[in-house]
């Protein structure tokens, strides 16, 4: 940087030049047109008087007014003059406070240079002495830090150990906590301990049954049989979430640039549904509706009913539902989630060392048997064996093996009441006449004719 391009010093006195004594223009201005800035607050003020003095006198005052020059000529050169007064006032007097500030900070700098004993701060006076190797306060701060470390990694050490014996406590003891930590029992449906039939002394059997939820996994499983138009539409479904939420996204920036407060929780659930018929809508039959944006209705029509297989009779290599479902089967959506529950349930296996021999994975039933050992007889097996059955089941299947339990039971009572019936009539017709058998005889003997009536109906 050249000296010239330095500002002048406050004893520069110009009336243009910037950064002088007296100069109508600064550098802080940046070329700003102060005449123009000037007239159009003169301007301004002027309108307002003049709007006020003419709404508020009537027309015979205003007429008599408006002699010698006009009032407005007359209103503009008394407010120009004092806009002038004031702003030269409050120039004169700025500068003025300036180059006192000026001359005591140079004064300052100049009697530090000096060598002689002067009244300073106490940093000052420590820093003329030592300078910045001296009275420094970093080591100490180094060394407080790294003590604060240690503390903390003793603690750390304390509580991974304290929280290891705990587990081999829960280890030793035949209890569920062996087997799930308490933020997760709620996963556990059953959990029963007994002594082995043929070796109750040393022998525990225990069968533990876990229900995963399909919003914990890291991908959906979908059943074998679910139709490709039902992959499809949850596939554009989450693209339109995707969607929603850089919307969202975008507008938290804005607000942010903005300097506006962020939006709640429930600000921005109401704002994602307010975007949503952006997206699609309700109306299925008209081919431009928004919800076949994504994709054309066209093609939803085609696959409508198509399952995992097709017919060889039906097959066509060149038919766009077949196309549909080879992309489909390409992206593995179907398999995905299922072959990523087995793979994570095999690498826990293997990473416990705990070794299989069977591994019976029905893909399409969506079920998958893993055992310890390959024999089944009880006799033949070691104590120590484990047994894992990992199944799927959806909505759909849970829907109908419910109706079917349903109909099970239903079944079952009704056999039930019909052995009770043969039971009951053998049991009666083998008691003697008039003789008190058991208690239904003594009480329709004891108590009265309505009573009996009332129990018969």
């Amino acid at each position: 940087m050249s000296i010239t391009q330095f500002p002048k010093s406050p004893n520069k006195v110009h009336p243009t030049e910037p950064n002088a004594v007296g100069s109508r223009n600064s550098l802080a201005q940046e070329s700003r047109d102060k005449v123009a800035e000037a007239k159009l607050i003169l301007d301004e003020t002027m309108d307002k008087v003049m709007n006020h003095i003419y709404n508020r006198l009537p027309n015979e005052v205003l007429a008599k007014l408006d002699v010698m020059g006009g009032l407005k000529e007359k209103l503009y050169n008394y407010i120009n003059q004092t806009y002038v007064n004031m702003a030269n006032r409050y120039q004169v007097t700025m500068e003025d406070e300036f180059i006192k500030k000026m001359r005591d900070f140079v004064d300052k700098e100049e009697a530090k240079g000096l060598a002689r004993y002067t009244p300073r701060e106490v940093v000052e006076l420590l820093d003329k002495i030592g300078g910045a190797d001296k009275f420094n306060m970093g080591e100490i701060d180094k060394s407080i830090v790294n003590m604060y470390g240690h503390l903390h990694g003793h603690i750390q050490r304390g509580l991974n150990e304290l929280e290891n014996d705990t587990n081999s406590i829960l280890r030793q003891k035949t209890d569920v906590g062996a087997f799930i930590r308490g933020e997760n029992a709620y996963a556990i449906i059953k959990c029963t301990f007994k002594d082995n039939q043929m070796r109750p002394k040393y022998v525990y059997d225990v069968k533990l049954s876990i229900n995963i939820l399909e919003s914990e996994l890291v991908s959906p499983i979908y059943h074998y049989q679910v139709t490709v138009e039902s992959l499809l539409k949850d596939a554009i479904q989450k693209h339109i979430q995707e969607l929603v939420d850089r919307q969202i996204q975008a507008l938290k920036e804005e607000l942010v640039d903005q300097g506006k407060s962020e939006l709640t929780g429930t600000e921005v659930m109401f704002e994602k549904i307010k975007r949503i018929e952006h997206f699609t809508d309700d109306d299925k039959e008209d081919e431009k509706s928004k919800r076949y944006t994504i994709l054309a209705k066209k093609f939803l029509d085609k696959i409508e009913g198509l399952r995992a297989e097709i017919d060889l009779e039906e097959y066509d290599p060149l038919n766009i539902r077949e196309n549909i479902k080879y992309v489909i089967d390409a992206e593995n959506i179907r398999n995905r989630g299922y072959n990523t529950a087995i793979n994570a349930l095999t690498s826990i296996l293997d990473t416990s060392k705990l070794g299989y021999q069977v591994c019976d994975n029905m893909k399409n039933a969506r079920v998958c048997h893993i055992r310890e050992y390959e024999e089944l007889d009880r006799t033949v097996l070691p104590d120590e064996r484990y047994a894992i059955r990992l199944a799927f089941y959806d909505q759909n299947q849970l829907r109908e093996e419910k109706k079917e339990y349903d109909r099970q039971m239903e079944a079952f009572t009704r056999e039930i009441l019909r052995a009770w019936d043969v039971v009951h009539a053998h049991y009666e017709s083998k008691k003697r006449f008039r003789s008190l058998k058991d208690f239904d005889d003594l009480a329709n003997r004891l108590m009265n004719k309505d009573w009996r009536r009332q129990k018969k109906r």
